[in-house]
């Protein structure tokens, strides 16, 4: 069944949840690279039979590409980056490319988990303290850069705009030494892709 569902498909499909992080992440690679893609929103207290066939977890975000069926949003990401290559959110060269893979591989061990459990339960202190501090902790980096990586916009990007759009109906106020990170968040909500990213609920998130 699977391989029929995938094969029918003529453009890229991305199973999303309407607030998911990481599906938030993928949607806006898909728009920096301009891909056509349908993407169908799943609500995740619903069972979508068709994203069960696909994904063994049925969890977002699922890709799928014709027979390809991907569903780790940092997979997802780079297989993107790599499929259409231009405008390019990897370094070309080796060292720059392991940096970033190992950046956002502190994102996920560090990060994800402490924002998916704040998300649940808003007033988990613990999680909204580690987070709170790690963009405490980076802010210095913006004093010199624009971006995470620095000055170019990257996949690393790509995941903290998400999480720092979400910052303020979790209830975490950064504070003052901090500024650099909400400006940081600024320049990466003025984005077009980042806008176009939107989902109706995310745009909720902060009344637009």
């Amino acid at each position: 069944m699977m391989n029929t569902l995938a094969t029918r498909r003529s453009i890229m499909t991305l199973y999303s949840g309407t607030d998911c992080v990481l599906s938030h992440a993928c949607r806006i690679v898909l728009q920096e690279k301009d891909i056509e893609c349908e993407v169908v929103y799943t609500d995740p207290s619903d069972t979508c039979q068709e994203l069960a066939e696909f994904n063994p977890y049925n969890e977002t975000p699922t890709l799928v590409d014709r027979d390809l069926v991907l569903y780790d949003p940092f997979i997802i990401n780079e297989y993107l980056d790599e499929r259409l290559p231009h405008p390019p959110l990897m370094p070309v060269d080796p060292v720059s490319r392991a940096k970033q893979r190992l950046m956002i591989m502190r994102l996920r061990r560090d990060w994800i988990e402490p924002f998916k459990a704040l998300q649940l339960d808003k007033k988990n202190k613990e999680a909204a303290k580690v987070i709170r501090d790690g963009f405490i902790a980076i802010s210095p980096l913006f004093a010199e850069q624009d971006y995470a990586m620095g000055e170019e916009f990257s996949l690393v990007d790509v995941i903290f705009a998400p999480m720092l759009w979400r910052l303020p109906i979790l209830n975490i106020m950064l504070p003052k030494q901090a500024q650099m990170v909400d400006e940081y968040g600024e320049r990466l909500f003025e984005r077009q892709a980042f806008q176009d990213s939107l989902s109706d609920a995310e745009r909720d998130l902060r009344g637009y």
